[in-house]
């Protein structure tokens, strides 16, 4: 594709992206959809240069000020990920002339506003909450995510799947903590390699592998994911199950959970059962109440932990919009409760960075309901041979930020019903 008709196709998905309309990523997919002539590297160049956007919008906009032209195309232009030469074919004279003055400016003198590139609710929150690390977690928040794989027990060894990826030319590495944990650099095909055909790899980050060990699933047991989604966790629970018992992938969303029907088909579980709930009062529910011996609530949540992947999050999300979530999630907690029995444990999950929907949740619970016990995180991680579980808590609490783990932004309590 000629160099000024990849820049002219970038500009324009960066207008439909910018009006924050649809997740991001919905919004790369369905353009995608609509370019099929495009190549893969066109496709890199395209995703990768919105998401740089998405990632320092604020930056970008206030040096894109001295240009001339569409906004969008000078946004691209500062934050173009694709091959440098394609680039300097698209732009004129001018334009290159204006687009090395501007990059030569060191953004270090620039306003915090325009160095941490958060709202401003956002970033008076996490100053708060996080105090002198604000600058190292809003500096890993704004790189690019790594590219972590869970190894499926159930099929394969990871010292097997780390061979086969070598051997495929994929740089890859163990993760610090996850005992079925691979970080894998770049983005290669997986879905081309057979290692993932064959289902003995999923992506997955670290920090959701975690949840999964967390929950410490064991042969036999009754299992439920109560938020599954597309069910990344469900199929780490099932193999740490060895495919036996039952486990109930429950959500509202059918269409999240037609997501997992392939992944499921690679995996090789036959003991997940996929229920479509219509909220967390649903008579389906009822009938397992007190028959679980662990029940995960992966709680729907602002994402922030995520802002890795997904950078557009906190353009979109509005403290109006996180405070509604913490009140689902209360609700979704105490009715996914219901379904644990005496001995069993509970575990509340999120990605996100506010303690209005970690800690504040867990505290609320444990002071409403006296009959389950707050159980240490690390013990529980330490059970299921998690590497160095001491380094992943706070407290009783599961917590992951990524400029200390390097995975996305987690929070997880665990509990154990008493009677």
């Amino acid at each position: 594709m000629h160099p000024n008709a990849l820049l002219d196709l970038t500009t324009d998905l960066l207008r439909q992206v910018l009006t924050f309309a649809a997740p991001a990523d919905a919004t790369v997919s369905a353009f995608f959809r609509q370019h099929k002539n495009l190549g893969v590297r066109e496709r890199h160049a395209l995703a990768e240069t919105t998401y740089a956007v998405l990632r320092e919008r604020l930056a970008l906009a206030h040096l894109a000020q001295s240009g001339s032209g569409a906004l969008e195309r000078r946004l691209a232009a500062l934050a173009w990920q694709g091959q440098p030469q394609l680039l300097r074919g698209a732009l004129g004279p001018r334009e290159h002339q204006w687009l090395q003055e501007v990059k030569a400016i060191d953004r270090a003198g620039l306003p915090d506003k325009l160095r941490h590139n958060l709202p401003d609710w956002l970033a008076a929150a996490l100053q708060r909450e996080y105090g002198e690390a604000f600058w190292p977690l809003v500096t890993a928040l704004n790189a690019p995510a790594p590219l972590d794989l869970r190894v499926n027990a159930l099929k394969t060894k990871r010292e097997a799947a780390r061979a086969e990826l070598t051997a495929a030319g994929v740089a890859v590495a163990d993760t610090p903590h996850s005992p079925w944990g691979l970080r894998v650099e770049g983005k290669p095909a997986l879905h081309k390699l057979p290692l993932f055909t064959r289902g003995e790899v999923e992506v997955q980050d670290e920090g959701s592998q975690l949840l999964a060990a967390l929950v410490g699933a064991k042969r036999g047991e009754m299992v439920t994911d109560f938020c599954a989604g597309a069910g990344g966790k469900t199929l780490a629970l099932g193999a740490a199950m060895r495919g036996t018992g039952r486990i109930y992938a429950m959500d509202v969303s059918g269409h999240r959970l037609a997501k997992l029907k392939p992944r499921l088909a690679r995996s090789g579980l036959q003991n997940v059962y996929t229920v479509q709930i219509a909220h967390e009062r649903d008579e389906r529910i009822k009938r397992l109440a007190g028959k679980m011996d662990r029940v995960l609530v992966d709680a729907p949540c602002s994402g922030l932990g995520t802002l890795r992947r997904n950078p557009d999050l906190k353009w979109r999300q509005s403290p109006k919009a996180v405070e509604e979530l913490v009140a689902k999630q209360a609700a979704i907690l105490a009715s996914a409760a219901r379904l644990v029995k005496p001995g069993g444990r509970l575990v509340y999950a999120t990605c996100s960075l506010l303690r209005a929907e970690n800690q504040d949740q867990a505290e609320a619970f444990s002071a409403a309901h006296p009959e389950f016990t707050l159980l240490p995180a690390a013990e529980a991680l330490a059970a299921a041979q998690v590497a160095a579980p001491e380094a992943l808590v706070q407290g009783d609490h599961l917590v992951l930020l990524p400029y200390a783990h390097g995975s996305d932004g987690f929070f997880a309590a665990v509990w154990q019903r008493n009677t």
